[in-house]
Formats: structure tokens, sequence, C-alpha cells
């Protein structure tokens, strides 16, 4: 009988202690290591770029990219209603990943090696072009004339764009730096800018959003070599690669590209090769 209750302490000290597990890490803190599908796994994302990364509503994301952080979620063993998206803000990016707040970027992120210093890329999922979005009276121009013109300019703090337009291909432009791209659409809108500068996919999306209203000039300034955000020396980088070529070997990416950017006439280009 003694024995009896001492087995039965035992078996209810036992009870306790993975209750208070549980208690402590009630959704497994996006754990996504070798258990994998366990709890919720946390996935930066852009939310105000229509046709890549957009929030409508309390829990619905759309868009290309969003399309490849679900695949990835999915190959790495999680559900959808598991995915907790969080806004991956341009000049944010970095810290998020080197803080842990997110497993994984998927958000229109450009692969430099600046970047490279601090975190880790799984890609080029998606070549595009810094181009520049203007109102659909605005005339045209040429990059040699864009390279001269005092013009008005919005970007992202923190984005590729605003840098290269600093460095090298508007140095005479005025350029003014937001927080959002929605933010820079409403200026463009007001007349406050005489053009917004980004990425050609961004601008696409944004340009069918607002039918009528906008025109991309098309001058390709740059190439943009998207990727995948990780932390240095993430335990998942070659299940998050594998899961990437997957999703273009079997017809996703194109069926993404063709669904998200096609409506605004965008190019659609082959899928790019993935660096090893």
């Amino acid at each position: 009988m003694r024995f009896s209750r001492v087995l039965r302490a035992g078996a209810a000290i036992a009870a306790a202690s993975l209750a208070l597990a549980a208690c402590a890490n009630p959704g497994g803190g996006g754990d996504s290591g070798d258990s994998g599908g366990e709890g919720t796994i946390r996935v930066g994302i852009k939310f105000d770029q229509p046709g890549m990364g957009q929030k409508q509503g309390e829990n619905n994301y759309t868009g290309f990219d969003v399309e490849l952080a679900k695949f990835i979620a999915k190959e790495l063993g999680y559900e959808e209603n598991q995915i907790e998206f969080k806004e991956a803000v341009s000049d944010d990016r970095e810290t998020m990943l080197k803080n842990g707040d997110v497993e994984y970027i998927v958000g229109t992120y450009s692969i430099t090696d600046e970047r490279k210093e601090v975190v880790d890329f799984v890609g080029p999922y998606f070549i595009a072009h810094q181009d520049l979005l203007v109102r659909k009276d605005y005339p045209d121009l040429t990059k040699e004339e864009l390279a001269k013109a005092k013009i008005k300019l919005c970007s992202v703090t923190g984005s590729t764009s605003a840098a290269n337009v600093k460095q090298e291909l508007a140095k005479n432009a005025d350029l003014k730096e937001y927080k959002g791209y929605s933010q820079c659409v409403g200026a463009l809108e007001s007349k406050a800018v005489d053009a917004l500068t980004t990425d050609d996919t961004i601008l696409a999306g944004y340009a069918a959003q607002n039918e009528g209203k906008f025109k991309l000039l098309g001058l390709k300034l740059t190439d943009e070599h998207y990727g995948v955000g990780l932390p240095k020396d993430s335990d998942i980088k070659d299940k998050v690669k594998a899961a990437v070529q997957k999703w273009i070997d079997d017809g996703h990416w194109e069926e993404a590209a063709k669904k998200y950017l096609g409506p605004a006439g965008y190019e659609i280009p082959e899928p790019p090769t993935l660096e090893d």
C-alpha cells in the first residue's frame, strides 16, 4: 500500500510538471525544428503591397509572397491556421530575424551583400526591377532624364530602392521616405510627390488596385533578387530551400505570378535558379 501511494504521488508530480510546461509554451513559440508542426510558426510578410503581400481584413492575407510563405510553412509541417503572420516593415526586417521575432520573412526582400552579413537568404525566387509609378498624365522619362531631373520621389525607409536613388539613380531628386508604401501612394495621389519608386512587382499591384490613376514608366533601373530571409545559421534553411524549389518545380510559382501580377499587365518572366 505504501509503495502504491508513492507511485501515485510520483505520477501526480509528473502530470503537474507537464501541465506547467504546456502553460509556459502554449503555442510552441514558433519552434520549427525537427519535431515540426507543433504550435505555431511566425512568418514575416508585407501587409501593404497588393499583389505581393497584403492584409485584407482581420485574418486574410493575399499575394505572391503570401502564397510562397504558406507553402514553406506547409512543407515544414504546419497547417495554414498555425501560421502567425507578422508585418515585416522594410526597415525592421534584419532586426526581426536577429531577435527571433519570426522564423523567416517572405516580403519582397532583396538579397544584398550588406544584408548577407547579418541574415541568411534562400533565393532568388523572383527577380524584379526598380521602376517609377507616376500619375497617368505625368510625362514619360528615360533613365538619362531621371538622372538629371529635380523630381519629387517617394520611397520607403530601409528599402534598396531608397538607397539606389540616393547613391546613383537620381541624385538631384528630392527624396521623401516613409515607413510604408501605402503612404507613398497617398502622397502620389495628392500630388505631394511626382513618383513612387520601388520594385516593379510592387508598383504593378498598386497600378492594378488603382485602375486608371497611375502608370509604370518601365525603366527597369535595377535587378532586385528576392530571397526568403532567415536568421543566421537557421536550422531550417535547407528545408526552406527544398520547399521553394518544389514550389517552382510543381508550377505553383507560375500560377501565383499569373494570378497576382498578370492583371496589372506585368510581363511574367521565367522562374530564376536558386543559388547554392
